[in-house]
């Protein structure tokens, strides 16, 4: 297994590489100086050129993001434009608000989507299987902010049961709790269709292999049968789907974020491009890509343990 991992993590470093490099020259085309921003709207041309060349900001886009990778490795990211502070700092104060809301959204969107795919496939073309589908379909259909808008509608507005503004303490106090309910509920209903819809077909295909009609001869009930035969292999390909929507997690995450004013990345992110904060918009994309990658790699962990043949 550990040779497996090295493997992974030597294959992450061409991808974080490119995501540094994608990143730098997609800010490049967002509107706004960076010296204009420092300086303020009113400073003389003089003194924004004077700024720009401290920062760099005159020099080839090569050099500047040589500067850039440089800092990176140096563990450097920078100070932001507005408010002066470290990004370091900033980031470090966003991604614990992130990381719950993502470990809250999974902790309740896997089983649950594990669940209903599995009951749809013992209830194969029953009414119980066609309303678990219509269900996935409809929450892979709808998107992320009008879920986010209709819940809010529903359970902040009309019945005034959760809030849904901000964060209030960590989520193992009951204030935390309650605030995180409605960002967690809300991105997990996109993630409960795939789930749901990959396990039906997995455990299906599972169901038709030969140790699962040897565990039928031998008497078992059809709940034992799926449950202590067929599901685990049918986990393994569910396990890869989940790997591959946490991009879409952490894209539903900034908007989830942004809609709740829930203080993570993903709203931190939104904020600096649209005030302009360069490093900070630079700092939150290459968290946001070390997550996607400590998932991927946390997830080819669980393949190995469910299916041991990939450590070869």
């Amino acid at each position: 297994m550990l040779a497996m991992l090295l493997r992974r993590i030597g294959l992450s470093i061409p991808v974080l590489l490119g995501v540094m490099v994608f990143g730098f020259l997609l800010l490049q085309l967002v509107p706004g100086d960076p010296a204009v921003v420092l300086a303020g709207p009113t400073a003389p041309p003089e003194v924004v050129e004077e700024i720009r060349k401290s920062m760099g900001l005159d020099r080839p886009l090569v050099v500047q993001f040589w500067m850039y990778f440089e800092r990176v490795l140096a563990g450097d990211f920078g100070r932001s434009m507005i408010s002066n502070k470290p990004v370091t700092e900033e980031l470090a104060a966003a991604i614990g608000p992130t990381v719950e809301l993502m470990l809250a959204c999974l902790i309740w969107s896997i089983p649950l989507g594990i669940a209903m795919g599995t009951l749809a496939a013992m209830k194969r073309g029953t009414l119980v299987d066609r309303a678990i589908m219509a269900l996935s379909v409809a929450g892979v259909s709808l998107p992320v902010f009008f879920i986010c808008l209709l819940l809010i509608q529903l359970f902040g507005l009309t019945f005034r049961w959760l809030p849904f503004v901000g964060r209030e303490g960590p989520v193992w106090t009951l204030e935390g709790l309650r605030h995180i309910a409605l960002p967690a509920l809300s991105l997990g209903m996109v993630f409960i269709g795939p789930v749901a819809r990959m396990t039906r077909s997995s455990v299906l295909e599972v169901l038709k292999l030969d140790h699962v009609r040897t565990a039928r001869a031998k008497g078992l009930t059809e709940r034992a049968v799926v449950v202590r035969h067929a599901l685990r292999n049918a986990l393994i390909p569910v396990v890869t789907l989940v790997g591959l929507q946490a991009g879409y997690l952490l894209g539903g995450a900034v908007v989830t974020e942004t809609i709740f004013g829930w203080p993570g990345v993903g709203r931190l992110a939104v904020g600096a491009i649209l005030s302009s904060d360069f490093t900070i918009a630079q700092g939150c994309i290459l968290t946001m890509a070390l997550t996607f990658i400590a998932i991927n790699l946390i997830v080819d962990i669980l393949y190995s343990v469910l299916d041991p043949r990939v450590q070869k």
